[in-house]
């Protein structure tokens, strides 16, 4: 090993010219794979200040202080701790602090807290990013195999699991700031397309017994496994997401007032939340009633910075007119939104075995969903989807979360891990909904066809989106 892994300078966040997204990494070394996974961290941090980074804007969100600390804190609890003999903890009260859920290490400091961590600093947590990267670069140069390997390859599927949060959690943070500041600055490549919408046609799939659940030797989450059958009726699925321009339809129409549309839940969230649009969607020419909510995931309305009514969408780079976004996905609704829409369009949700067995056939694209992704110039929004060929799913990976009719639950057979690291996934299976495909803000080597991602039915800060089914 070598100065590589040296990934910050003293005191300061790096100045990198680029950090690729680890996507085509078949090729390289574990070694070589944990520095760019940790080097990415890092460099989505590079636009955000001190100040920036302590704030956390909604329950469900982090500061991006904490998101450097805990996933340093992973590889030191679950690695360095348990098979580097010798290793020395940066700091003792680290075990607890930066402790997420795991209750079988230790308590921890409430999730609603972590904004009020202005101590250790900022170069006190880069120092502890450094010690650990050194940790583990020695564990490497003696060799890992077996378990110690294993658990490297899940720390860095656990740090991009975070890089996710961590754009998500910038973007509500900085859409709550009065200011409204771009997280990137320049214009959304690909914005101005809204005379390009692709027509909604459907492709059918036949039913009967299917094979779902990852089969493979790479690395998946335990939730994924174990592979198994299930029994399908024939459906029909949507070629892509939905886009704004057809859920702006559904707003037009009483979508948000219609009682009938929407499950006893989430219709009562509808009215507690104020909902009357997707999140970051801002219309202010009918004064308060369409600010955006103060609720869970909600924040500051500004009837007056937009004179003339048009609705507004903010990104990360900035608040743009809907208009130069009709054709791209419409994102950040709730499961309890989608659902609603489905009903409205005469439709469904699919579930997420539907969507695993369509995203698995030879006429299933990731589409140019990178164009939209936290590369190094990417949109860093969804995008309207370039494919052309009728027949074919486009942005199945990529875009957007795509919401499922399935209940997050263990799979015929599943039983988590042994431990502490069992608490990862197992836990968590009560009152949260299955998505599929990945998003913009998901590295394009961390998703697969098979990957479930859950949140709970109320759930809007997340890139997530809608593709319908029928029967």
């Amino acid at each position: 090993m070598t100065s590589s892994f040296a990934l910050a300078p003293p005191n300061a966040l790096p100045a990198s010219t680029s950090a690729p997204d680890p996507s085509a990494s078949g090729d390289l070394s574990l070694a070589e794979h944990y520095c760019r996974v940790r080097q990415q961290s890092l460099t989505l941090c590079e636009p955000l200040t001190p100040e920036d980074m302590m704030v956390q804007s909604c329950p469900e969100a982090s500061p991006a202080k904490w998101h450097l600390a805990h996933t340093s804190w992973f590889f030191e609890t679950f690695i360095l701790r348990e098979f580097s003999p010798g290793y020395q903890p940066f700091h003792p009260d680290f075990l607890w602090l930066f402790n997420s859920y795991y209750n079988s290490v230790s308590d921890q400091p409430a999730k609603k807290l972590r904004a009020s961590f202005s101590r250790p600093s900022l170069d006190a947590i880069l120092a502890y990013r450094r010690h650990v990267d050194s940790g583990i670069e020695a564990l490497l140069e003696a060799g890992t195999e077996g378990e110690a390997g294993r658990r490297i390859v899940l720390g860095l599927h656990h740090e991009q699991q975070h890089q996710e949060l961590l754009v998500t959690d910038v973007k509500h943070a900085f859409w709550s700031n009065p200011l409204r500041p771009a997280y990137r600055e320049g214009e959304l490549p690909g914005s101005g397309l809204a005379s390009e919408l692709t027509p909604l046609r459907w492709r059918s799939f036949s039913g009967g017994l299917h094979e779902i659940g990852y089969g493979g030797e790479d690395f998946c989450f335990d939730n994924e496994q174990p592979r198994h059958r299930v029994y399908l009726e024939p459906f029909e699925l949507a070629t892509r997401p939905i886009s704004c321009a057809e859920y702006l339809q559904f707003i037009e129409d009483g979508g948000y007032r219609r009682a009938d549309l929407w499950l006893a839940e989430g219709w009562q969230t509808v009215q507690d939340q104020g909902w009357q649009a997707p999140l970051y969607w801002h219309r202010p020419d009918r004064g308060s009633q369409h600010r955006p909510d103060r609720g869970s995931q909600g924040g500051p309305g500004d009837s007056d910075r937009h004179p003339g009514g048009e609705w507004t969408i903010f990104t990360l780079r900035g608040e743009l007119p809907l208009n130069t976004l009709l054709a791209a996905p419409v994102c950040h609704l709730s499961y309890f939104e989608a659902d609603a829409f489905a009903r409205w369009a005469g439709c469904k949700l699919p579930t997420e075995a539907e969507l695993e067995v369509a995203a698995d056939t030879e006429t299933a694209s990731g589409d140019d969903a990178d164009a939209g992704s936290m590369l190094e110039g990417g949109a860093l929004h969804p995008l309207p989807s370039r494919v052309s060929a009728p027949d074919q799913l486009t942005q199945m990976i990529g875009g957007v979360w795509e919401w499922t009719a399935s209940a997050y639950l263990g799979y015929p057979g599943y039983n988590a891990a042994p431990g502490a690291l069992g608490e990862y996934n197992g836990k968590f299976m009560s009152s949260q909904m299955v998505l599929r495909g990945g998003s913009v803000a998901t590295p394009a080597s961390h998703i697969r066809t098979t990957y479930r991602n859950f949140f709970p039915p109320a759930t809007r800060w997340q890139f997530s989106g809608i593709r319908l089914a029928r029967r």
